[in-house]
């Protein structure tokens, strides 16, 4: 099976097992997704939630954000890990919203990515959840980690996988597509002792059964 006919499979497979699948971070606009976004690096979703639940009540506006002391701000969102760069782009990216923008998150990736602390990842994120907008494939450790055992390439960079997966799947998809495989990795394809035996897409997978308690797939 090539990689064109795995994805058509795969295609087919992912929806009806995660028919459900969405971004965790409970966000209620595009600005709120920003700012979950960049706080969810080297963090989980769940630990971003906690946080944000009072964080966006304190501080609601890019104003707010912006107008909070460094030291304020590392405190509320210390438990996320990397609090100080956080912060000092967290402000900074508000203001340049203020400045720029009039305090409004822009739907355009250059735009986006031109932001303090804000990547290709983030913008993908919010661009696709936050706006309906498919402009890219969000690779996170799950996508990646996935799209090696899948078979959908031999890239390790986030930028050379994405271009792969950009080519393989189609752009209606790509959104959903992250998503399937997310949950597909936090449910189902952990990084060590991933449960083949029960996994959806074993008959699909070329990894299947020979991913190591090191998380390294045996042959590669």
């Amino acid at each position: 099976m090539n990689r064109s006919e795995r994805i058509t499979a795969l295609l087919k497979v992912l929806p009806s097992v995660y028919p459900n699948a969405h971004c965790e971070l409970v966000s209620d606009n595009p600005f709120q997704l920003l700012i979950s976004t960049v706080l969810s690096a080297q963090c989980t979703d769940k630990r971003v939630n906690m946080v944000t639940e009072t964080l966006f009540k304190d501080y609601p506006s890019p104003a707010a954000f912006a107008k909070v002391s460094q030291e304020d701000l590392e405190d509320a969102i210390r438990s996320t890990g990397f609090f100080h760069n956080k912060a000092k782009n967290i402000r900074a990216l508000c203001a340049a919203l203020i400045e720029r923008y009039n305090g409004q998150v822009p739907a355009d990736m250059e735009a986006l990515t031109a932001l303090p602390g804000v990547g290709r990842k983030t913008a993908n994120v919010v661009l696709g959840n936050g706006f309906g907008l498919n402009e890219g494939v969000v690779v996170d450790t799950h996508v990646a980690r996935l799209s090696g055992r899948l078979g959908l390439t031999k890239e390790t960079d986030p930028a050379k996988i994405e271009q792969d997966l950009m080519a393989l799947v189609p752009r209606a998809d790509w959104t959903n597509f992250s998503h399937w495989l997310i949950w597909h990795g936090r449910r189902r394809c952990a990084a060590r002792n991933p449960d083949c035996a029960g996994c959806e897409l074993k008959d699909l997978c070329p990894s299947a059964f020979k991913v190591g308690k090191d998380g390294k797939v045996a042959g590669k």
